[in-house]
């Protein structure tokens, strides 16, 4: 069974940066797409930012410009760096990877790292 292992939450100050990784406990390479998802009190779950195995990506458009998504294939890790942070960015942030084989998709999650932005 896969294992996502998030770290990098924290709070930060409005215009401060902060970086999440995520660590899978196999290789990445297995995966189709890595991303990131964010989920505020009271709002939906919303993807925020996603690679794909061939590194493709693609941010949602309140992040762009802002936020950076990467991966470390040696370290089976994934990272989302997250700049010119704002408090509307304040969530519970959750790494995913999916992977698709004969026909069957398996998504997994990490165990979501707080960010919290004060403003």
């Amino acid at each position: 069974q896969v294992q996502l292992v998030e770290a990098g939450g924290g709070l930060v100050q409005a215009g401060g940066s902060l970086r999440l990784s995520c660590a899978a406990s196999g290789s990445i390479y297995s995966f189709n797409v890595m991303g990131w998802y964010r989920q505020a009190p009271g709002k939906q779950r919303e993807l925020v930012a996603f690679i794909t195995r061939g590194g493709s990506k693609d941010y949602v458009d309140s992040v762009k410009g802002r936020f950076s998504i990467s991966r470390d294939n040696a370290n089976n890790t994934w990272y989302l760096q997250m700049n010119s942070l704002k408090p509307e960015d304040t969530a519970v942030y959750y790494c995913n990877a999916r992977s698709a084989k004969f026909g069957t998709t398996t998504n997994y999650w990490g165990q979501g790292t707080q960010v919290t932005v004060s403003s």
